[in-house]
């Protein structure tokens, strides 16, 4: 691909890390006979909006395993200085994004197996709809529930008046599963949300992220019933 072409495409970055504090071996631990990579990475590819696929990881682990089944997905080598886990993910962000030069970027996680290919062809399309007016893109998980904050003060409903929770105002989670942003803005702000960002909505079930050893087991169990009905292909 030509240089001014590929400066014009979107890359798709996603950061694993070796260690994992609340589930160990997270990113790389067999999910329903698969390791957990692989479906994000199984998703990406089947999406030509997407020029190329970059991991970025500490782990030798990762790194043999995306090169033996997924060739065609570019590994870089996260620095020693990035390795530590307060660091936080837009000083990452902004080391990939000198590594592989692109116009834009779509940034998500090996946490959230369950995100289908077409929502996040869905999610490049809204985000190309809107640019420029709006810069950059990221998904949210829709709640509509009384919510409280610490203090016992209501966030979202009076508890005088009795609403029905599908009545309730929405409030949105930043569920970390799709980030888009263009690059000139995230190196200028760095910060993947730019200075005009629009929330995607994303189906809860899509949105579920491995984050405790109950959602390792959770999320395992929709898989095995997905492959079940073959709707997901098994991993050989």
């Amino acid at each position: 691909m030509p240089d001014k072409e590929k400066h014009r495409s979107m890359v798709a970055l996603v950061p694993m890390r070796h260690h994992s504090v609340r589930v160990p071996g997270k990113n790389y631990r067999d999910l329903a006979g698969k390791p957990l990579y692989a479906y994000i990475l199984g998703e990406l590819l089947k999406l030509p909006e997407i020029s190329e696929i970059v991991v970025d990881t500490d782990s030798p682990i990762i790194s043999d395993g995306v090169r033996d089944s997924f060739p065609s997905v570019r590994i870089i080598d996260r620095p020693g200085h990035l390795r530590e886990d307060t660091i936080p993910m837009n000083e990452i962000l902004l080391h990939d994004t000198e590594v592989v030069p692109a116009k834009y970027y779509l940034q998500t996680h090996s946490t959230n197996p369950l995100l289908r290919s077409e929502t996040i062809r869905d999610a490049i399309k809204v985000f190309h709809e809107h640019y420029p007016e709006r810069d950059s893109l990221f998904g949210v998980t829709r709640y509509q529930t009384r919510l409280w904050d610490a203090k016992g003060v209501p966030v979202n409903h009076d508890p005088d008046v009795l609403l029905r929770t599908q009545d309730l105002p929405p409030l949105f989670e930043e569920n970390s599963c799709i980030y888009i942003f263009e690059r000139e803005t995230f190196v200028e702000r760095k910060n993947r949300l730019g200075g005009s960002p629009m929330m995607f909505e994303i189906d809860p079930y899509e949105a579920l992220d491995i984050d405790s050893e109950i959602d390792f087991t959770i999320v395992e169990c929709l898989l095995r019933k997905r492959i079940a009905l073959g709707r997901e292909k098994s991993y050989e």
